[in-house]
């Protein structure tokens, strides 16, 4: 058996219907019974339903949150993360009052929104936690990233716009197909440098980790690891970086890359 299984969530723990199947729990939860860990990887941050399935998933374990900014022991409480730089949020937050863009500014427990409207009250529902739109700028914690929400058609502009000393991670969800995630964080820092760091602290090599993923967030993880599996309704680009491919989200693709997971 692999050591390890980390899982991203939109796409491929949670298809469109913003449910898990019960499949999919059952082979997770007969995976960490024989000793298997699991991290959930995901763009989402640690509460409303991520953090529900964290816990489920691994109750004592590392997870990995907010696309590798946030990587959280959701027993212990002890946290790996890595704050954005305060220049690069400055910038981030002149733009978006510049052009009236959803930016989304996170800690590791809390966030705060530019814009509130129906994108924010959306994507709330998605996070599984009530809509009340706060200012980034009353956060108390540390902001580890920030994240524009934006319609596709604005995205490629989005992109195009420098962000020094940052990365972007463009994601998407089958549960707000309209719209894309733009995450942001520190350069340097993504799932796969996330993914390094939670295999450090069980002390798993990484030829021993599998990483399932669908979007071209899961990338940076997939190349880490000895096991990079893509989910059947994968983009191109995480399509080509596993080694191992799946069925769709919704047909239960999960639950044969926990098969394979307990055969390696």
């Amino acid at each position: 058996m692999l050591g390890l299984i980390c899982v991203d969530v939109d796409g491929t723990l949670v298809g469109t219907g913003n449910a898990v199947r019960e499949d999919v729990w059952a082979a997770l939860a007969d995976a960490r019974a024989r000793g298997v860990r699991i991290a959930l990887c995901s763009g989402r941050p640690a509460f409303g339903n991520a953090l529900a399935y964290a816990r489920r998933l691994d109750p004592d374990g590392w997870h990995v949150f907010q696309n590798g900014a946030s990587v959280v022991n959701v027993g212990s409480g002890a946290s790996l993360s890595e704050p954005l730089p305060q220049a690069g949020l400055a910038l981030l937050l002149t733009r978006a009052h510049e052009t009236g863009r959803l930016l989304e500014v996170y800690t590791d427990n809390e966030y705060g929104v530019t814009q509130p409207g129906d994108l924010a009250r959306r994507h709330a529902e998605l996070l599984g936690v009530p809509y009340v739109p706060r200012d980034p700028e009353t956060l108390t914690g540390t902001r580890v990233r920030a994240q524009w929400v934006v319609p596709h058609a604005e995205a490629p502009a989005v992109q195009a716009e420098p962000h020094p000393g940052l990365d972007l991670h463009p994601a998407g969800s089958p549960v707000m197909p309209d719209v894309l995630f733009i995450s942001v964080t520190r350069a340097g820092v993504g799932k796969g440098s996330a993914v390094r760091q939670v295999a450090a602290e069980y002390g798993m090599p990484l030829g021993r980790v599998m990483m399932v993923g669908d979007g071209h967030n899961d990338v940076t993880a997939m190349r880490e690891v000895g096991y990079p599996v893509a989910m059947g309704n994968a983009d191109a680009e995480a399509h080509a970086a596993a080694r191992y491919h799946v069925g769709h989200v919704d047909e239960g693709g999960l639950v044969e890359a926990v098969r394979l997971a307990l055969t390696r």
